[in-house]
């Protein structure tokens, strides 16, 4: 937004808040002059980038004509191109290095040039949260995340000390240092606001948040009522430095809720069942809008499970809008009072604020979804739409074994044996049926702290508590931590062949882990905190001990992690 507030529509006015008096351009304004017939059948997200245009329009790069084009959206009229002005720009380690890495040379440029390299800034404000760079090279001990934020140190010092020295030298520029958490639980808890308001040719403006960023999972923030989606970097770059983010009008498919989940049910399983009917429908290029009465009985960190995994069932955006449920949670998260007062006083007034009883607006296409129905569930073996049912895991992964031995290796004739035993199923966790002998699992014995196991097909080498999608809901975190405590109680323990981690999404998490008296359960079957930080999703589980790395590649064994 330039210094000069620009208001071609006459739709700026103002409130008076706890904080002042706050103006804002208010979308009805709109409806009231006939530039749009009915605001209500626009999908929320569709509001969002409408409030987007209105705010910038007669500006250096929004035409009054992109508003009518944002407005005249309709399930059979979209593409229309618009210029969409994200209002920050959320960066990890691995993508953000370079675009500090250009920052710096444009200033060294300046430099050269003979002018003053201190005038190369973001124009739009950044957060970079390294997240990126922690590997599980130590597991299973109370060390474990001390250890690895030292090794984690000592193979990043230069990249970190770069990244030190940008967020001293640049003017709205920030870094969440290493070992505090996952950048998309980081952006939901902390860095995000709903609203802004910040100071505009003399007045302060309020208008909602809205980002890109540099990881595809930045969805995540959709939960919050926050309209933002991965991009690459040259496009995150552009948006830095003030340019907006051209885009095409987006199709909107609209995924209604409606019922309760069951018991034994989490917002994991709803979140495969979801991606498992947008792929079938096809949603690549389109936003995703929840709608329905069941968005009521979804809690906060559960829609942001549900957003978190738009890049997974193909979609730009996974988005709630903004309703009761942002207002608690920001309260939650400890946000202040004059903030929460904001987001719901400006949201109502730009209409947008779901209730139960707001009407459903108009989608280019939909489907429901009764969350009565969702089932406990696994996806894989390689694709997150490939759900399996709990009950059917055992006899789907006897289906899929002989397509996936590595080239070279052959599985066992039935009368050769091998076949997996019932206790040996048992123990991985699943039917203490077994393995039909079709399935022909093979067995090789390896040598686990000084005494003789084997490891089979199907075998979980790697059990990780991680991932952005799930460390951010405490429903999850902490049902996982109490079947711990069950476990324990019970005598159990983990094989000692799995590699056991927890990377938690943030500090929070181990807060109320740790409060709740359940973390020692954790830490007895050998769950320690290993960072916090992206862990084994991207690839930085570190390496399996050599003696049963050893036995996977020489004998090809198909083995899992979870």
């Amino acid at each position: 937004m330039a210094n000069q507030l620009n208001d071609p529509f006459g739709a700026l006015t103002s409130v008076d808040l706890s904080e002042g008096s706050t103006s804002f351009y208010k979308l009805s304004r709109l409806e009231e002059k006939g530039v749009v017939d009915n605001l209500d059948r626009l999908p929320f997200s569709i509001r969002v980038l409408l409030e987007n245009v209105l705010r910038h329009a007669g500006g250096e790069y929004v035409a009054e004509s992109h508003v009518e084009a944002v407005t005249k959206w309709s399930p059979t009229n979209s593409g229309a191109d618009v210029p969409f002005m994200p209002s920050r720009v959320v960066l990890q380690d691995f993508t953000g290095v370079p675009a500090v890495v250009d920052l710096a040379a444009m200033r060294d440029g300046i430099k050269h040039l003979g002018g003053d390299p201190a005038r190369i800034n973001p124009v739009v404000p950044a957060d970079l949260v390294i997240d990126h760079s922690v590997q599980v090279d130590y597991f299973g001990t109370p060390e474990a995340f001390r250890l690895n934020v030292e090794r984690e140190f000592e193979r990043n010092h230069e990249r970190y000390a770069l990244l030190r020295w940008a967020q001293e030298a640049f003017d709205n520029f920030s870094v969440v240092p290493p070992g505090t958490g996952i950048v998309h639980q980081v952006n939901l808890e902390y860095l995000a606001s709903v609203i802004h308001r910040r100071a505009h040719g003399g007045r302060n403006v309020a208008f909602p948040d809205t980002l890109v960023g540099t990881d595809s999972h930045t969805t995540m923030i959709n939960g919050l009522g926050v309209v933002g989606w991965g991009v690459g970097g040259i496009e995150a770059e552009a948006v830095v430095l003030g340019q907006p983010y051209y885009m095409l009008l987006p199709e909107v498919v609209g995924m209604k809720l409606t019922g309760v989940l069951p018991e034994g049910a989490t917002a994991t399983d709803l979140v495969l069942r979801v991606t498992e009917m947008l792929r079938e429908h096809g949603v690549v290029g389109r936003f995703v809008e929840y709608y329905g009465a069941g968005l009521s009985n979804l809690t906060l960190p559960d829609k942001a499970t549900l957003a978190n995994m738009s890049p997974e069932y193909g979609a730009t955006i996974g988005f709630f809008p903004v309703d009761d449920s942002t207002l608690a949670y920001l309260r939650g998260t400890g946000r202040d009072a004059k903030l929460v007062e904001r987001v719901e006083r400006i949201s109502k007034e730009l209409d947008l604020f779901r209730t139960d009883d707001t009407p459903d607006p108009e989608f280019t296409s939909t489907l429901e979804l009764d969350l009565s129905t969702v089932e406990p569930s696994l996806a894989g073996p390689k694709r997150p739409q490939d759900r399996i049912r709990m009950a059917d895991m055992v006899s789907q992964f006897e289906k899929d074994l002989p397509a996936l031995v590595p080239s070279g290796f052959e599985l066992p004739s039935v009368s050769d044996g091998g076949s997996r035993t019932g206790e040996s199923w048992a123990g991985e966790g699943g039917s203490a049926v077994g393995v039909a002998p079709s399935a022909k699992a093979r067995c090789v014995p390896v040598e686990c702290d000084g005494e003789e196991c084997e490891i089979t097909d199907g075998s979980i080498v790697i059990a990780a508590i991680t991932s952005c999608t799930n460390t951010s809901n405490p429903s999850v975190m902490v049902g996982a931590a109490l079947l711990a405590r069950n476990a324990v109680e019970k005598g159990l323990d983990v094989k000692p062949w799995v590699k056991t981690s927890m990377a938690p999404g943030s500090k929070v998490v181990t807060d109320y882990l740790e409060q709740s008296e359940l973390l020692p359960y954790l830490e007895k079957l050998h769950f320690d905190v290993v960072g916090y930080g992206c862990t084994t999703c991207i690839g930085n589980s570190g390496p399996l001990p050599e003696n049963i790395h050893k036995a996977v590649e020489e004998n090809g064994l198909v083995v899992a992690s979870v």
